[in-house]
């Protein structure tokens, strides 16, 4: 594989000049309100105050003039130089995934921020960040980062970094490496690398503005050529944007932050604790107004739900692209989040309550070294079952037969499990009650309702359980309130845990769970019988249990 030239070292845009002082902003806050409120706001207070916000601007400069970035040869290099030199050196093999961002400031400057994870450590911060590149640099950077991780892993590139084929080769048939200029060095001289329209070539059109022929939202194409789009979400499905838990909850978490920051910040507001305790009391003892107050936070979990679904996955579009699924999404902040295909293992289907009854489902790819999997893993958000089936089925495996269930047992522990709790809490309700009476009937009465209720809980759960293998794929199920189905690929497979409590002994149960290098690192299936659990184990990897088989006596 050839080396790729390196390049002059390069600087982020002189527009992060504006946006790193409005970033430390908030942290200068605090500080120069104090400095405001000791000096009684007299001019020399506001001289201070004005010296810091020049400290700020200072210190963003050189944080500017001493950062370059370059390629050279196959390293991307970070490098920081004020009193002493730092390098921080990313290896492009080990790149995983190139993300870009667009927060609302950069995007009105027309920059953005480059995140790159190479899933070291597999936690949620990416291992090196450009922030404040231009648009335009942000995009070639990445498909050139990605194009070169791809090259130097050993996968065979049909296409440049931007999806025009690339013809030029170098002596020994070796594929030309696009530099940072965006040009591939061939033995005609330097081949321009043309940037075309981000869609699906051929029959299916572009995915930039839909027209005829073209990918229409919500439509789903085979794959017939690179760069494909697997699904463009239409707006109108915003309004399923309510049926996740996550977006419902929003206008209490903001009312809970209120309060935590008033009880955080309330000496530097002049509000002390006992003014928040007395406001509470206050409502309190005025149980229509706080009534009133819970109505409305109820009224607006709809609203809010659906307003945070469109802020998060506005325009949500999954598509591949060289050899990488590309997620982009987002109305305030746009992102998009490169997933190299060839680590996807796999991908994990999950339901709310309510977006079961709705027919809804979300999804997450299943893929090794991905750091912040949670927020770059996701596939789709909140999209009709059907959809997210057929999407994941092609982009990332699909499962081909029915689940197993699993035998009575399971749904006698689901039953136990479900209702013993509660009625040991009415029961000790009960007895107190008997002595003192008041407070503790209603408590009983209330662990028997959540009692009953658990009836069709734990029927719902033991429904939920199954597990299956086809050849290729296996999968796993389990959860009620909120239902996950795992499919990963054969090869994923790097171990297995079969574990028992004393209750599943008895009842002949087994928990086999398959640990994969990739995703949460293992996925169980919850109350099989044992001899179906190592018939499972068997079935999808049958060298690995014959020695702890033992032989039967000759014939």
């Amino acid at each position: 594989m050839p080396v790729a030239p390196a390049t002059p070292p390069l600087r982020l845009s002189p527009k992060v000049l504006l946006t790193y002082p409005l970033r430390m902003l908030p942290s200068l806050l605090l500080p120069l309100a104090g400095v405001l409120f000791i000096g009684g706001f007299s001019p020399g207070s506001f001289v201070w105050a004005a010296f810091g916000i020049a400290g700020s601007v200072v210190y963003s400069a050189i944080r500017w003039a001493t950062f370059t970035y370059q390629v050279v040869g196959d390293r991307l290099e970070l490098t920081r130089a004020l009193i002493s030199r730092s390098v921080r050196t990313i290896p492009l093999e080990r790149i995983r995934g190139v993300d870009v961002s667009t927060p609302p400031l950069h995007r009105l400057l027309d920059i953005a921020v480059l995140r790159i994870d190479t899933g070291a450590g597999g936690g949620d911060k990416q291992e090196g960040e450009l922030d404040g590149v231009t648009a335009a640099e942000a995009e070639r950077l990445k498909a050139v980062l990605l194009w070169h991780a791809r090259a130097r892993a050993g996968v065979q590139a049909r296409t440049g970094p931007d999806g025009a084929g690339l013809t030029d080769a170098t002596p020994g048939g070796a594929t030309a490496v696009p530099d940072l200029a965006g040009a591939a060095p061939g033995a005609g001289g330097p081949a321009a690398v043309r940037h075309g329209t981000l869609g699906t070539p051929g029959p299916h059109g572009t995915s930039g503005t839909p027209g005829a022929g073209e990918a229409a939202p919500g439509q789903v194409f085979p794959e017939t050529a690179p760069g494909r789009v697997f699904l463009m979400v239409p707006r109108k499905w915003l309004l399923y944007g309510p049926l996740s838990g996550a977006y419902l909850l929003t206008p209490f978490a903001l009312v809970a932050g209120a309060v935590g920051a008033a009880f955080q910040w309330g000496g530097e507001l002049n509000i002390d604790e006992r003014t928040v305790w007395s406001m509470g009391e206050w409502l309190w003892e005025h149980p229509l107004l706080l009534a009133a107050a819970f109505v409305l936070l109820l009224l607006a979990m709809p609203v809010v739900g659906m307003v945070m679904y469109a802020v998060f996955n506005w325009d949500f579009t999954l598509r591949s692209r060289e050899g990488y699924l590309v997620a982009e999404r987002g109305l305030l902040t746009r992102r998009s989040v490169s997933l190299e295909r060839r680590r996807v293992r796999g991908f994990e289907l999950v339901e709310g309550l309510v977006e079961r009854r709705a027919g809804m489902a979300r999804t997450w790819a299943i893929v090794t070294g991905l750091g912040d999997s949670e927020t770059r893993g996701q596939l789709l958000p909140v999209v009709p079952r059907v959809t997210a089936l057929e999407v994941t089925g092609e982009a990332a495996g699909r499962i081909t037969t029915e689940l197993r269930r699993h035998p009575a047992a399971a749904r006698r522990r689901r039953l136990f499990r479900a209702i013993f709790p509660w009625l040991v809490i009415a029961a000790c309700a009960a007895a107190a009650a008997v002595a003192e009476s008041g407070f503790w009937w209603g408590l009983m009465a209330a662990a028997l309702l959540l009692a009953a209720l658990g009836v069709p809980l734990g029927l719902d759960r033991y429904r939920s359980l199954g597990h299956t293998y086809d050849g290729s794929h296996l999968s796993v199920r389990s959860g009620s309130l909120r239902r996950s189905q795992a499919v990963v690929e054969r090869r994923a497979v790097v171990g297995w845990t079969l574990s028992q409590t004393w209750f599943q002994r008895r009842a002949g149960l087994v928990t086999v769970t398959a640990g994969v290098g990739a995703g949460t690192g293992g996925y169980a299936a919850v109350d099989v019988g044992e001899a179906a659990g190592t018939g499972f184990v068997a079935e999808v990897t049958p060298d690995w249990l014959a020695p702890f088989v033992e032989a039967g006596p000759p014939a």
